[in-house]
């Protein structure tokens, strides 16, 4: 009995450690709290590219250029773009997935608590939590379009864990893609009152040859009483408004 005890008063010692590591890190966490928004071309290809039909020119946001994709995987890589049309799950109103919501040409919130972080999006209404309460992703593969998030603090720097992905989402409208195996790793940083530097590490062993990151300013909007508002998708229109041309 006096080991259960002492077993019992070292979980709970642990767990108040643990509650108390949490607070003072939410306490001294700096406040993201406002409408952001990407500024760039990555949500048509997150590598470089040239201008065309419907596509704006843009520079890449991948560290070195381009992605280390496994020989089979950029194979497959051309062929979605071949197919992108239809291939691309936004053609079909999905859920973008984690990080390319955050790259997409819409604004999106972010409202901190003391245990969580949600961000709110204006693409198709879709809500993100983060729990910051440390608590461990939840047992075995899960297929979430938008995974499962887990942050803490580091300094001023937001670090949010996010695996338990499905394979359907893309990383821009170009056909870059990972599998059920991806791993995410993002860094939120303050740069200023109005900037967030992005940092974000993927790693996915079925489909690239090492781990890769992305970085891109994100952009605090200065309208005045800005706003998120109503972005609504329908699924196949662009065809069915061809077909009746």
């Amino acid at each position: 009995m006096r080991i259960s005890a002492t077993l019992v008063s070292v979980s709970l010692a642990t767990s108040l450690l643990l509650v108390l590591a949490v607070s003072i890190a939410q306490a001294q966490a700096p406040n993201l709290e406002g409408i952001w928004q990407a500024v760039n071309t990555a949500a048509w290809d997150i590598e470089d590219h040239s201008a065309s039909l419907g596509v704006p020119a843009g520079q890449g946001v991948v560290d070195g250029g381009a992605i280390p994709y496994q020989p089979w995987a950029l194979i497959q890589k051309e062929e979605n773009f071949t197919n992108r049309a239809t291939a691309d799950s936004l053609a079909s109103c999905a859920m973008p997935g984690v990080p390319r919501i955050t790259y997409m040409p819409h604004p999106f919130q972010i409202i901190q608590f003391d245990d969580r972080i949600l961000i709110l999006y204006e693409y198709v209404h879709v809500t993100r939590t983060i729990y910051m309460d440390g608590s461990d992703h939840p047992d075995g593969h899960i297929d979430f379009w938008m995974g499962d998030s887990r942050g803490r603090w580091e300094g001023d720097t937001l670090v949010v864990d996010v695996i338990h992905f499905n394979e359907q989402t893309w990383f821009d409208r170009a056909g870059n893609f990972h599998s059920e195996a991806l791993h995410v790793v993002e860094r939120f940083t303050p740069n200023g009152p109005n900037h967030i530097d992005y940092e974000v590490t993927i790693e996915d062993p079925n489909v690239f040859t090492r781990p890769w990151t992305m970085r891109m300013p994100l952009y605090r909007r200065q309208e005045t009483n800005v706003q998120l508002l109503e972005y609504e998708c329908y699924a196949y229109a662009e065809e069915d408004l061809a077909r009746d041309k």
